[in-house]
């Protein structure tokens, strides 16, 4: 059955989210941080045979928990450093490794929540990578930068935390737009949010400082569907971008969908 046919109703967010029995290599050790119940996930890296360690805190809400999309993407990127032949990343990473100039690659991540994927990006790719969230989820994404910072710098790598609204130009112009490739995952969930989160990626990947057209950069999202109103994110993207599948994980055992891994490029 495809995607388009499962019915929306039967398909509920509230129990996608991560547990031990979707990912192997997550240890979860429940612990207690200033009061606050929170949540020690340890993800082996096979590559740079390291564990990185992520700081959830449940009842802070959903940009503090670990999705499935964010670590089907983590995966990825770990069999990507591993084998490169036969990572579905490949030919993305190596076109934006060509417009680098031998320098690290510089990448955003976008609703980066606990910061796992820009965390592990950082570490298997040895990149300069900047996570960004709510002004309000940046707390626990410094706190896990800095929790793995040894790892990630074992491989050349660095991670730098920012506030980013979507849709506010003034935020944009704080970060700069000078990234070679954006990364995110689970991030088309609420509708209201469709049309800021494509005016950030038309001003990040589209404009230059200038206002002029600037060089093409690719966004990779990973993307569990839950709603039957997410395709008409998909149809507005497809207006400013060419959009196609790099990936497609099997479903999770009690799910009948799984995660998607896509690749936006720019219209000329």
């Amino acid at each position: 059955m495809s995607n388009e046919e499962i019915d929306e109703d039967e398909i509920n967010p509230f129990t996608m989210l991560l547990t031990d029995d979707q990912d192997h290599t997550l240890n979860s050790v429940t612990t207690v941080h200033e009061g606050t119940p929170n949540q020690q996930d340890h993800h082996h890296l096979r590559s740079i045979q390291s564990t990185v360690v992520i700081r959830q805190l449940p009842s802070e809400g959903l940009s503090f928990q670990l999705w499935p999309a964010a670590t089907a993407l983590v995966s990825l990127l770990d069999l990507h450093r591993l084998n490169p032949s036969q990572s579905p990343l490949s030919a993305t990473l190596s076109a934006a490794r060509a417009t680098a100039n031998d320098r690290p690659l510089k990448i955003l991540e976008l609703g980066s929540g606990t910061g796992i994927v820009g965390i592990v990006a950082a570490a298997t790719l040895g990149g300069d990578v900047t996570i960004t969230d709510l002004p309000h989820v940046v707390p626990n994404l410094q706190f896990n930068a800095d929790a793995n910072k040894e790892v990630v710098g074992s491989t050349g790598g660095a991670v730098k935390v920012a506030s980013l609204r979507w849709g506010h130009a003034d935020d944009v112009a704080k970060i700069g737009r000078e990234f070679d490739i954006i990364l995110a995952s689970d991030v088309v969930y609420h509708d209201h949010l469709y049309d800021p989160l494509l005016e950030t990626l038309r001003l990040m990947t589209l404009v230059s400082d200038d206002g002029k057209e600037r060089k093409k950069m690719v966004f990779v999202m990973a993307h569990l569907r839950r709603w039957k109103k997410e395709s008409s994110f998909f149809k507005k993207a497809k207006k400013l971008f060419e959009v196609d599948v790099l990936h497609t994980d099997s479903p999770c055992e009690g799910s009948r969908v799984g995660v998607i891994i896509y690749r936006f490029v720019g219209k000329v």
